[in-house]
C-alpha cells in the first residue's frame, strides 16, 4: 500500500471521514489512478498511522474513511541526529534521502573550516526547504511513521550549543580510523537505551580541522573510527545509520 504523510492531525479520523486536496489528491487521482475501495497508509505529524480506504474521488478532493490503526512500529528505537559538513554538489541531497530511509531523526548541515561551499542566507532557507521535501518524500517511500527534521545550517559554535541536550555525542574522525580505533562507536551503542538521543558529527570532504576536533572534545564529544577504511563524506553517515539499524533492529 502507498503511504501518505499528512500535515493535519488524524486524532478524530476514526469518527469521521477526511478529504485530502493538493499534492496528495493529485498523486492519488492522477499518478496512481486509485479507485474507490483502494486502501492506503496515512501518517500525521505526531507519528500516528492508520490504514484508510478511499470512498470517493471528485474533481476537487479524495475522501477516505478510517479502517484500523497501523500496529507495526517502523522507527528506530533510538533517536539519531546526524550533523554533516557542507559538501559540494548534491551530496547532501543524497544524505538526506538515504538517511531518511535508514531511520534518522534529525539532520543538521553545518559549515566548518574545510567546507568548500558557501551558503548565503537566502540559499540556507532554500536548501532547508528542499531537504525537508526530500525527507518527506523519502519517508513516504520507505514507510516511515515520522518525517526527519532538517535543521537550519549551523556553524561549529551553534552546533556545540545545540548539542547540550544530548547525552550521547560522537564525532566520526578519519584520524581515529587511521590509528585503528574501532571500539568507541560500538561501546556507545551498547550504553544507549531505547528512546535515548544520539548526535553524530561528520565532517565535509576535507575532514575536520584539529582545532575543531579539540573544541568538540572539550564539550563532551567522543571521537571514533568507523572501521579500517576511510569513507567519503556522504558515505560515512549512511554506513553509521546502517550499523545502528543492525545493532538495534536485526541483531536484537
Amino acid at each position: 500500500m502507498q503511504r501518505y504523510m499528512i500535515s493535519h492531525s488524524l486524532e478524530k479520523f476514526p469518527e469521521a471521514p477526511i478529504q485530502l486536496v493538493g499534492e496528495h489528491y493529485h498523486h492519488m487521482k492522477n499518478v496512481m489512478r486509485f479507485k474507490p475501495k483502494t486502501k492506503v497508509f496515512l501518517t500525521d505529524a505526531t507519528g500516528y498511522s492508520c490504514i484508510a480506504e478511499i470512498t470517493s474521488l471528485t474533481n476537487e478532493y479524495v475522501e477516505l474513511h478510517w479502517v484500523k490503526e497501523e500496529t507495526i512500529n517502523r522507527e528506530l528505537p533510538v533517536h539519531v541526529t546526524i550533523a554533516c559538513g557542507l559538501s559540494k554538489g548534491d551530496k547532501l541531497d543524497l544524505v538526506v534521502q538515504k538517511s531518511t530511509e535508514l531511520g534518522v531523526n534529525k539532520v543538521i548541515p553545518f559549515k566548518s573550516k574545510y567546507s568548500v561551499v558557501k551558503w548565503d542566507e537566502g540559499k540556507v532557507k532554500k536548501k532547508q526547504q528542499r531537504f525537508q521535501k526530500i525527507a518527506s518524500e523519502a519517508a513516504e517511500q520507505s514507510h516511515r511513521q515520522s518525517v526527519p527534521v532538517i535543521e537550519e545550517m549551523k556553524n561549529i559554535e551553534q552546533l556545540i550549543n545545540y548539542s547540550q541536550t544530548y547525552a550521547h555525542k560522537l564525532v566520526a574522525y578519519e584520524e581515529e580510523a587511521k590509528t585503528g580505533e574501532l571500539g568507541r562507536f560500538v561501546q556507545t551503542l551498547q550504553k544507549m537505551k531505547p528512546g535515548e538521543d544520539l548526535l553524530i558529527v561528520f565532517g565535509p570532504e576535507g575532514g575536520l580541522d584539529p582545532s575543531e576536533m579539540e573544541l568538540f572534545q572539550d564539550h563532551g564529544f567522543i571521537s571514533c573510527g568507523l572501521g579500517p577504511r576511510i569513507m567519503r563524506a556522504e558515505t560515512a553517515p549512511l554506513y553509521t545509520l546502517a550499523a545502528i539499524s543492525y545493532h538495534y533492529e536485526l541483531l536484537n
